[in-house]
Parts: C-alpha cells; sequence; structure tokens
C-alpha cells in the first residue's frame, strides 16, 4: 500500500474541513482565497524555470525537440502546451509534444491504472526515439509517479535533459532530474484533489516554459507573435493587426504585405521595414535565425 501522509497535496487543508456545510457564494470564496496562493508558491522557483527555459531554447535550436509527459491532468496539461505551439509560434507538431499515460483515450477518460507502471513510461519515449538533443518534462504534482518517474530515468539514460514538475516537498522525481522544479503549493480545497491549485500551479510553469523558450528562440517581437500560422479568419485578422503594430502601416497596407508573403507575418513585417521583397526578407530572416530585430539592423 503506498504511503501518501508524507505528500503535501494529500494533507487535508484545516480551511475548508466545513466546505460541505458552506454556501455556494462561501464555496467559491474559499477556492478563490487558495487559488491565490499558488502564484506565489511559483514565484520561489522564478530562477529555476528561468534555467530550464535557457535548456529548451538552446536544445530546440540546435534540432532538439521538447517533450511534456504525464498522467492524468498532468499528462492533459502538458498536451494542452504542446498543442498550442504550431498556431502560436508556426512550430512543426514533432517539436513540441505532449505524451499520456493510457494514450490518447486518457486525455477524455480517466485511464487511473496507466500511471503506475514506470516502463510503460520509458517506452513512451522509447516510441520517439529520444535523443540527447531532447528535453523531457516530467509532469507529477505528487512527485512520486511511477509512469513519470520511469520517463525521466528514460531521458537521462539517452543523454536528453530530463525537468522534474511537481507540487510536493522532497519529490521522488527530484532523484531522476537534472532540474526539479518544485512549487509547493499545499494541501487542496477538496482533499487530494491536485487538478485544482496543483493544476494551476503547473500550467502557470508550461505557459513560463513554451512561451520563454519561444521568446529566446526569436519568435516574438515586441510582445507580439509574430510567427503565428494563419489558419483561420480570427488569426487572418490578428495577423494583420499585428503587421500594422509592428510596421506602422495602414490596413490596405497590411493585406498587400500579407498576401506577397503568404501570409508569413515576419516577412511582411520586414518587407515593409526594410523596403525589399519577400524572397529578400526570407534570406535575411534565415541569416538571423529567423530573428526580426536582428534582421532589421
Amino acid at each position: 500500500m503506498i504511503d501518501l501522509t508524507k505528500l503535501t497535496t494529500e494533507q487535508q487543508n484545516p480551511k475548508t474541513k466545513a466546505i460541505d456545510e458552506a454556501s455556494a457564494l462561501e464555496i467559491v470564496k474559499l477556492i478563490n482565497a487558495e487559488d491565490q496562493t499558488v502564484p506565489k508558491a511559483v514565484k520561489k522557483i522564478l530562477p529555476d524555470i528561468s534555467r530550464a527555459i535557457i535548456v529548451i531554447a538552446n536544445r530546440l535550436s540546435h534540432g532538439g525537440r521538447l517533450f511534456y509527459i504525464g498522467s492524468g491532468t498532468s499528462g492533459r496539461l502538458g498536451i494542452l502546451d504542446a498543442s498550442e505551439c504550431p498556431p502560436t509560434y508556426n512550430t512543426p507538431p514533432e517539436l513540441v509534444q505532449g505524451i499520456i499515460a493510457g494514450g490518447t483515450p486518457a486525455v477524455f477518460r480517466a485511464q487511473e491504472g496507466a500511471e503506475d507502471s514506470e516502463s510503460a513510461g520509458a517506452e513512451d519515449l522509447q516510441n520517439q526515439k529520444l535523443t540527447n538533443l531532447d528535453v523531457v518534462v516530467g509532469l507529477s504534482a505528487s512527485g512520486r509517479t511511477p509512469y513519470v518517474i520511469g520517463a525521466l530515468k528514460y531521458a537521462q539514460q539517452t543523454g536528453a535533459y530530463a525537468i522534474a514538475v511537481t507540487c510536493t516537498e522532497n519529490p521522488e522525481t527530484e532523484a531522476h532530474a537534472n532540474l526539479s522544479l518544485t512549487a509547493v503549493t499545499g494541501p487542496e480545497v477538496i482533499t487530494g484533489s491536485t487538478r485544482m491549485k496543483a493544476g494551476t500551479a503547473q500550467k502557470l510553469i508550461l505557459n513560463m516554459l513554451s512561451t520563454g523558450s519561444m521568446i529566446l528562440m526569436g519568435k516574438v517581437y515586441g510582445n507580439l507573435m509574430v510567427d503565428l500560422q494563419c489558419t483561420n479568419s480570427k488569426l487572418k485578422a490578428r495577423a494583420r493587426r499585428i503587421v500594422m503594430e509592428a510596421s506602422g502601416c495602414d490596413g490596405e497596407t497590411a493585406d498587400k504585405l500579407l498576401e506577397q508573403s503568404r501570409g508569413e507575418v515576419k516577412p511582411a513585417i520586414l518587407m515593409h521595414l526594410a523596403g525589399i521583397d519577400y524572397e529578400t526578407a526570407v534570406q535575411k530572416l534565415k541569416e538571423n535565425q529567423g530573428r526580426l530585430k536582428q534582421a532589421l539592423k
């Protein structure tokens, strides 16, 4: 039998012991008050998160990939973050990937037993032909999930950089990671329901890992997502607005630039600001590793 008594995430929260007697308004106030402690827990580990971002950006820039791997809520959060990278930053789908214990069915319906196998975590990464250029982020609120520990062990064996993201003190995952991001969020509003504060903390950390690494890779100009994919009407409208804001041109000019640049925002901006054609803009960006500000200089 697993001993959960030492896990911070499994402790009973003294502030919510009578929540079953509370009114609807009192319930949401209690949840909200506990939620406000989460960013403070994440703030304590910002230096470690920044180290992780630097590693991820460096490895992705040199041919590596980023894998998020976890079970349950943690696994779903990894998949969510990975799936947003292609439309936001125009990355190939294989660059950032989310893997969940139990496979695709576990995304939609809980497969709780899937997390108990270390070998399954290793096998799921082995199927991705992991290399020493890759980064593996193991997500486990409890810091003891066998599936995640197996994945982290395998990552280290292959020379991939292993990062553990957890929400409890002294996590077991720390022993199997190059870097441990431990945001201690404390007992949950509902005892053991780690989809709440622990899940929120993991989401905040994942936001930073993907966004921060993409910024370091030159995929943002100012605070504009200049590498987005124009795959629907909303994103086309956003691309138009970004070209206008970044280059100072009007809407009609932005439309013409995007037409000439095949919908690519970054070359469109460079074309207008530098007074060059599409082919030259693409070459300039290539020479500057896709960094718009460097290309403009």
